[in-house]
């Protein structure tokens, strides 16, 4: 289902999310009757979900978009949880540590696709063209995203770039600058 345009959008999302259901109908009429609700979905039919923890998922959003890749659905909660909807069997092959890979067998919470704040919510809402994160383009951008976090000591993003160097802590008995 494509928006009246034909391109891809809000209806088309839907669609496509409630596809991977066991029944589609339901999760549409769940997200129809309350847009600030939530559904249970399978992964692992349409796509397996990778989400990172506190810390370097955001940072690891950054860096897809700072090279301008292009990256699927991405979910995040309030405790700062960052999934990306990734190819389906992708769970069943990672092997990054504190990474948590939901394929199949395992059921995600999913919010209505225009939901962008509070909870359960998009970073990057599904579009209903099907694209999926690339997973050995996540995983680069992963690493970078870890070199940033371990230079500017946050979890923040905050927009060092690569050739970042931290500042130097005063040495005994000096103040610090500022």
């Amino acid at each position: 289902m494509s928006e009246p345009n034909g391109q891809p959008g809000p209806r088309s999302a839907m669609a496509w999310l409630a596809a991977a259901a066991p029944e589609p109908g339901a999760c549409r009429w769940e997200w129809e009757r309350n847009p600030r609700g939530v559904v249970l979905l399978p992964a692992g039919r349409r796509w397996d979900v990778l989400v990172l923890p506190p810390g370097i998922g955001h940072v690891t959003l950054e860096v897809l978009d700072g090279v301008s890749a292009p990256t699927g659905p991405v979910l995040a909660d309030d405790s700062a949880r960052v999934g990306y909807f990734v190819p389906p069997g992708t769970a069943g092959r990672w092997i990054g540590t504190g990474v948590r890979a939901a394929g199949r067998g395992s059921w995600i919470v999913v919010p209505h696709p225009a939901r962008t704040s509070g909870g359960v919510h998009w970073l990057v809402p599904p579009d209903g063209s099907g694209l999926l994160t690339d997973p050995e383009m996540l995983e680069l951008a992963m690493h970078e995203a870890a070199a940033l976090v371990r230079i500017t000591g946050t979890g923040t993003g905050s927009g060092a770039g690569r050739d970042a160097r931290p500042e130097p802590e005063p040495g005994p008995g000096q103040a610090p600058e500022g």
